[in-house]
């Protein structure tokens, strides 16, 4: 999971899998393959939206496993909260930040470091209390705050003085360090932020969820239930959450105290979470519903038809090998092989048929390298070419290596959908018909399935990582040793020393070099082994107008849709 665009205004920020979220896994994930109800909910089964009435009606494969700030690490989360919250810049349909909370752009320092940005005036939560310049302070102090745990907290310490926030072992140490943060509030309608280092995309990068602000008082009052329902959720956003019934529906309204509530059209949004494509086609031809996904064989009827919508996204599906729960995945070769035995052609076009393509490396195709070209462009293929002979040397002589003579009792472990389901029998069916290693489905709900990843409490994990921000970046950062996201226990010094220098690196060029040398690494290694990335395919009813579907960060973006 990580963050956005490109080194220039271009790298707006939104999220995501993120997927592992997304983050992807960054980890989804809508970004990942979501959970949710096999059913739909009663509201469901009432007409979809109407021009007079405004109220949209959609179906959504993934119910939030969070909606607070600080914690939220899935695109589910990220989708909702960037509906009913809002940072000091939103992205629009160019993926470009424009004024939100924020007034105007930032006046930005001649060193780049130190960025002042005025509030609109008279800002106010949806509850009609005041939005100040504090309420940023303290959400960034929070996700900071090593008790928090906030995944995303390495975002945070981009603001100078935020990793030794994160590294406060007393409580002397934490409030020292939260006071000398580089974040202040001048007054109620100024704030200041201050960077460890020039960073070219940062203006985009505060329209990322964890640049929201918070609003201390209601969030200490929800303790360890913020964000876990309906009425402990508190946005200052488009919309207003007022109804959240777990893995069926959520119900949005529009905010009436939102700063720009007079170009907000839509008055009710109602999510259905869908994670069959059969029942939601049958929702969505009935007129039931105004917005679906679907898979591969139902787009052939819509073929050449307005309501079809195919979204390229910066996602990638990927596999990881728990190095620690399962020794032998230590060994490079062992890795290789399990890597290698997956057709990747295959995987897509008899199981997703969507319009996703076979990956040829972790980075997707579409993502900038930071130097103004096409990442996979400049970089070249990096995947490991499938070839079963190939796999089955490999694995034998890794297992040589590490001395056994097969492998223990495997697993893997994915989102419990239609499509994951599906794409888990694939795997496992490669695994047994190329390698002769036996492997069992866990198909999991989505909220499980990242706990468990994130635990690290897995074999084998098939999962999705979308970009935070157009930039190598926001793939190759999650596995640098040690990192929230290297839930395999990966660790190569040359790849950390890699990635940790093109953090720093102002130069452009050798930046995009390190990081293709840090992704070559990773393929070789098989460290990480991506299957494919991901185009998703939808159904939306052509009244509905302005609904933008951003390639990378939330699923849909509604601020500014409406219905005709």
């Amino acid at each position: 999971m990580k963050l956005k665009k490109v080194l220039t205004t271009a790298m707006a920020v939104t999220l995501a899998g993120s997927l592992l979220a997304a983050c992807g896994n960054n980890n989804e994930n809508k970004n990942a393959e979501p959970s949710g109800s096999a059913s739909p909910s009663a509201s469901a089964t009432s007409s979809a939206g109407t021009g007079s009435k405004q109220e949209l009606v959609m179906n959504y494969r993934a119910d939030p496993p969070a909606l607070d700030v600080s914690i939220a690490e899935s695109a589910a989360s990220f989708t909702i909260l960037g509906a009913v919250s809002e940072g000091l810049y939103r992205l629009d349909k160019d993926m470009n930040p424009q004024p939100a909370l924020a007034a105007e752009m930032p006046q930005i320092s001649a060193d780049g470091l130190t960025y002042t940005i005025k509030l609109r005036p008279g800002l106010q939560w949806a509850n009609g209390e005041p939005l100040t310049a504090k309420d940023f302070v303290y959400s960034y102090q929070r996700a900071l705050d090593p008790a928090t745990k906030a995944t995303y907290a390495f975002i945070m310490t981009w603001v100078k003085g935020g990793q030794a926030v994160q590294d406060a072992k007393t409580p002397e140490e934490l409030k020292a360090a939260k006071d000398a943060l580089g974040v202040k509030a001048i007054d109620d309608t100024t704030l200041e932020i201050t960077l460890d280092q020039p960073r070219a995309y940062f203006t985009a990068q505060l329209a990322f969820l964890t640049y929201y602000p918070q609003n201390e008082k209601f969030v200490s009052a929800q303790g360890d239930k913020s964000g876990a329902d309906a009425d402990k959720v508190l946005g200052a956003g488009p919309f207003v959450l007022t109804k959240w019934d777990h893995e069926q529906t959520l119900v949005l309204e529009k905010n009436p105290k939102y700063w720009d509530a007079a170009n907000v059209k839509l008055d009710k949004v109602t999510l259905n979470i869908v994670k069959d494509t059969g029942t939601g086609l049958n929702l969505y031809e009935s007129d039931k519903t105004d917005f679906a996904d679907i898979k591969g064989d139902q787009m052939k009827a819509y073929e050449g038809k307005s309501e079809l919508h195919r979204k390229s996204e910066l996602v990638t599906g990927y596999l990881n090998f728990q190095q620690t729960k399962v020794p032998a995945f230590a060994n490079a070769k062992v890795r290789q092989a399990m890597s290698m035995a997956i057709d990747r052609a295959g995987l897509v076009n008899v199981v997703l048929k969507n319009g996703s393509v076979p990956a040829t490396g972790y980075v997707p195709n579409g993502n900038s390298d930071g130097n103004g070209q096409e990442f996979r462009a400049s970089a070249g293929d990096t995947e490991v070419a499938f070839d079963a002979t190939k796999a089955k040397e490999l694995l034998a002589a890794g297992l040589k290596e590490v001395g056994i003579a097969s492998l223990p009792k495997l697993s893997v472990m994915g989102d419990d959908t239609e499509t994951g389901k599906k794409l888990l029998e694939f795997l496992v069916s490669q695994w047994k018909t190329n390698l002769g290693v036996d492997v069992s489905t866990e198909p999991l709900p989505h909220a499980t399935r990242l706990e468990k990843e994130l635990g690290k409490d897995y074999t084998i994990v098939s999962t999705l990582w979308g970009a935070d921000y157009n930039d190598p970046m926001t793939w190759l950062d999650m596995y640098i040793s040690g990192t929230p996201f290297n839930t395999q226990d990966w660790k190569n010094e040359e790849y950390d020393k890699l990635v940790k220098s093109a953090q720093k690196n102002l130069d452009n060029a050798a930046r995009a070099e390190e990081l293709k040398k840090a992704e070559k690494i990773l393929m070789d290694e098989a460290a990480v082994f991506p299957l494919y990335f991901r185009s998703s395919p939808f159904l939306i009813k052509d009244k509905v107008d302005g609904l933008i579907l951003p390639p990378y960060g939330p699923d849909f973006e509604l601020k500014w849709t409406s219905l005709k």
